[in-house]
């Protein structure tokens, strides 16, 4: 690789940012109003229904989770851009009407059709469009740092947002701030000179059966639904703990400053451990049972607000470790060919699960009592912890892309078998029509200058 391909050019870099802040904007206007809403909702008419409450925290998540894939479909037929600004305008939409509803089926209709604005699949396959394969990854995981920073702001903007400008002013600003991402996505983010399908990236209608046939696969959406599940039935019964312990709404930061900022700094050993050691799967079991640990904390600690931030900070660490390790094993375990497939499904169960969560949150509330929200997260959190016990520990692996040269398909799979070959080279897939080689491989000991040198010869 030459010195000029081993750094991102400008125009990779500022898509890069560009993306990963209209990314980070969009996924701001859905967390910022989960530690706030359901207190705001039970003062709408027709709030005073949890169950109505759970659906409208949830909505969003259905029609996110049903429009995800073939959002990203139409975005390969008629252009990222457009279906990318066609999506924000849906969701600035649907944020101002609820910012303008006097009623809690009117904030049902906004959340539902911001929802319907499912970007996230376009987003990807533009990113792939403006990144070389060698730096592909790393525009991926500044969006996903994007996501985790954005998400833990979120958690501390929104109770002081609420304090200053209401529900409906935070509905507005989040309808501003998609107005924002469109002329970024106009103006600041470059056109792709050439628009492809990217089988690492994109849903393949044909790897559909594959993926879903695949029992690791089905255990991490089984994950990832569960984990965003139990995230919003918290925020349905937290907020009023929170508020009958003497900590109303706009003061609630307070507990959620320094929980988010502790739980950031402390999922990173875990992690480190989990790659660096090969200990994948022991790390993401004590993970999942840690959370179960929150649950039960919040259960029996109500009567205190410092009890209450222990026991989020718990949670948070587990979520923190769980939503930065569950990508990682769906990209190691996933086939090469299926990759982009197997991360659309799992995203679009993650969305699922978000509805799910908070729908069954509040009609637990209503019908059982606040306490059954926490035994409901124990219940589901201990099926997944023995759900996960049969999972296959993660290979050491990681994916590396190279871009080829033009080749017809009896060169492709002359150079596939070459890789395939080669010491360390563990699953090789070229593909010609994309011109590109993706290869999975040991985290060391491969011979990356054999890999190098086939490549070049093309």
């Amino acid at each position: 690789m030459s010195a000029a391909s081993s750094v991102m050019s400008p125009l990779e870099r500022r898509a890069s940012i560009g993306l990963a802040g209209v990314y980070g904007l969009r996924m701001l206007g859905l967390f910022i109003i989960l530690p706030i809403f359901a207190l705001y909702a039970e003062t709408l008419p027709g709030g005073s229904s949890h169950f109505l409450i759970g659906i409208a925290l949830g909505a969003y998540g259905l029609t996110q989770a049903i429009l995800q894939i073939p959002a990203g479909w139409l975005s390969d037929r008629y252009g990222r851009k457009p279906v990318i600004v066609a999506g924000l305008l849906l969701f600035a939409a649907g944020s101002f009407i609820a910012a303008s509803a006097d009623d809690i089926y009117w904030i049902i209709a906004g959340r539902v059709i911001q929802g319907a604005g499912a970007i996230n699949a376009a987003v990807m396959a533009l990113t792939a469009d403006l990144t070389r394969e060698e730096h592909r990854t790393k525009a991926m995981a500044m969006i996903g740092i994007t996501i985790g920073i954005t998400f833990s702001i979120s958690m501390v903007l929104s109770p002081l947002l609420y304090h200053y400008i209401g529900m409906s002013g935070i509905f507005e600003l989040i309808g501003a701030l998609a107005f924002a991402c469109i002329a970024v996505v106009v103006w600041f983010i470059p056109k792709p000179a050439i628009t492809r399908f990217h089988s690492d990236t994109e849903a393949n209608t044909n790897k559909l059966a594959e993926v879903l046939r695949n029992k690791d696969l089905l255990r991490m959406d089984f994950g990832v639904f569960t984990l965003h599940a139990i995230l919003m039935s918290v925020f349905m019964q937290v907020p009023f703990i929170l508020r009958a312990d003497g900590l109303d709404a706009p003061h609630q930061w307070r507990v959620y400053l320094p929980v988010m900022l502790i739980a950031f700094i402390l999922m990173v050993p875990p992690i480190i451990i989990a790659e660096k050691k090969a200990k994948l799967k022991q790390i993401f079991l004590i993970a999942i049972a840690l959370a179960a640990v929150a649950q039960i904390s919040l259960l029996l600690l109500q009567g205190s607000v410092m009890g209450i931030a222990a026991s989020l900070l718990l949670f948070f660490i587990a979520f923190n470790v769980l939503e930065a390790t569950q990508p990682s094993i769906v990209s190691k375990i996933a086939p090469l060919a299926a990759k982009g497939t197997a991360m659309g499904v799992f995203s679009s169960v993650q969305f699922l699960g978000a509805f799910f969560g908070s729908a069954m949150g509040g009609l637990l509330m209503q019908f059982y009592g606040g306490n059954s929200v926490f035994i409901f997260a124990v219940c589901m959190l201990l099926l997944w912890l023995f759900v996960a016990t049969g999972m296959r520990p993660p290979q050491p692996l990681q994916t590396k892309m190279y871009h080829l040269q033009e080749l017809n398909e009896d060169a492709a799979r002359k150079i596939q078998q070459s890789l395939s070959q080669l010491r360390g080279v563990r699953e090789v897939l070229v593909v010609a029509n994309e011109q590109i080689a993706c290869i999975k491989v040991e985290q060391s000991g491969y011979d990356e200058e054999g890999v190098k040198n086939l490549v070049e010869k093309i």
